[in-house]
């Protein structure tokens, strides 16, 4: 019946939804110790638009410790395991939901991605992840929310095992918001502009990209050259090179009005005493912090970054002409094939080694620009290979439509287990 498809697309689908998110009776945000009597009496707008398109929640999943970390475990939950090797890691902050989707235990599922939340869980998992343009879904409902600048940094979106149900789902999720989009706009892949660029340019903050993920990427190339006839451009793009920097001093920056940023470690004194990250250091060292070490880095480099306010300006104006780079570049037409992570899922408590990996993901988030992250079978280990599909400003229509392509070509998800 078109009058129940239009009104209710999700009918009876089951969803499941990241712990940082509100979900009525459910007891969200309990990554923190601080938190664990925490009850939802309501729902985030994203989480009640898809209920109210018929999707039926199933319950909520774990996430890192105030979803500021690329491994999801914290001092409420525990660790959650990647269901292609136990060993390794499903990524975060909406590592869960990752997880969850891959293991075919739900069918759908809401992440939110500051630094790449989305796209590392559903890199890891083998899953699709869609990060939206800025300020087109709403945040509201999830703790820690953003405030000042962050607000357009941070962007909730669908993570599913099928691309075709990335699209539906953020017309959803994003409700009026959607218009802003041009999702109805028929995309001919041959007129798509490809671009790929391989690494970062050798950041000494990231590891080198894996043999594997850039023979995924060059198969991906030589596919889109061979089957639609058109011409991948290799590009090199400088000031990528200093994603990490970038991001870190942008995400503390203060907004027009001059707000400063939420200090990541007053979130983590929320519902109990200022925290203190030396001592806090001190008191995990002899296993008597009720925090992770991950927090506790955060919180300490929080504090040095502050130190060089000069520094920091001059990153801020890096990114904003990065932005206006990335923007010409990609144009109406554009899409760019960029790596997701410079390593395949990692083996747990590794990140802690390589704690700026997530750079990037991170350095589109501070650029505003939509990127879908399409799986891309698996490697020889057998875990997830994939790829990042970003687009300029509003042009989420390219990096979905190329999604689905890419799935039909390489195969998209692979049940875990599956030899």
């Amino acid at each position: 019946d078109d009058y129940l498809e239009e009104k209710f697309p999700f009918l009876g689908v089951p969803i499941t939804v990241k712990e940082a998110f509100s979900l009525h009776g459910g007891d969200p945000k309990k990554n923190l110790v601080n938190r664990r009597n925490v009850i939802a009496t309501s729902d985030a707008t994203v989480v009640s638009r898809l209920k109210q398109a018929g999707a039926i929640p199933l319950g909520v999943t774990n996430c890192s410790e105030l979803c500021m970390w690329y491994e999801s475990s914290n001092r409420v939950y525990g660790r959650t395991n990647n269901p292609y090797d136990l060993q390794r890691i499903v990524g975060g902050s909406s590592g869960g939901e990752g997880g969850v989707l891959a293991a075919a235990c739900s069918v759908i599922g809401v992440g939110s991605d500051i630094g790449g939340s989305i796209r590392m869980p559903a890199f890891f998992n083998g899953v699709f992840g869609h990060k939206p343009t800025t300020g087109v879904v709403p945040n509201d409902g999830q703790f820690p929310n953003a405030r000042g600048v962050r607000t357009s940094f941070l962007c909730t979106g669908p993570m599913c095992r099928y691309a075709e149900d990335l699209e539906p789902m953020l017309r959803v999720m994003a409700g009026p918001g959607v218009n802003k989009l041009k999702l109805n706009e028929k995309v001919l892949l041959e007129k798509i502009k490809f671009h790929c660029m391989d690494h970062d340019g050798g950041s000494i903050f990231v590891s080198p990209v894996d043999k594997e993920i850039l023979q995924a990427q060059k198969k991906v190339v030589e596919h889109l050259e061979g089957e639609l006839g058109v011409q991948v451009q290799h590009v090199t793009i400088h000031k990528m090179k200093y994603s990490f920097q970038i991001w870190s001093a942008m995400m503390s920056s203060k907004d027009s009005d001059g707000q400063e940023a939420q200090l990541f470690t007053d979130l983590l004194g929320d519902h109990g005493k200022p925290v203190w990250p030396l001592w806090e250091l001190m008191k995990w060292l002899v296993g008597m912090s009720s925090h992770t070490l991950p927090a506790i880095a955060l919180g300490l480099t929080e504090k040095l970054m502050k130190l060089n306010p000069g520094g920091n300006a001059k990153l801020v104006s890096m990114g904003k002409s990065l932005q206006e780079e990335m923007e010409a570049l990609l144009g109406p037409d554009g899409v760019l094939l960029y790596p997701s992570h410079p390593t395949i899922a990692p083996r747990h408590h590794s990140p802690i080694c390589m704690p700026f990996n997530f750079a990037y993901t991170a350095i589109f988030n501070v650029l505003g620009l939509p990127v879908t992250q399409c799986p891309l079978g698996l490697s020889s280990e057998g875990l997830p290979l994939g790829i990042q599909l970003v687009a300029a400003s509003y042009n989420d229509h390219l990096t979905l439509a190329v999604a689905r392509y890419l799935e039909k070509a390489f195969g998209g998800w692979v049940l875990p287990g599956k030899v």
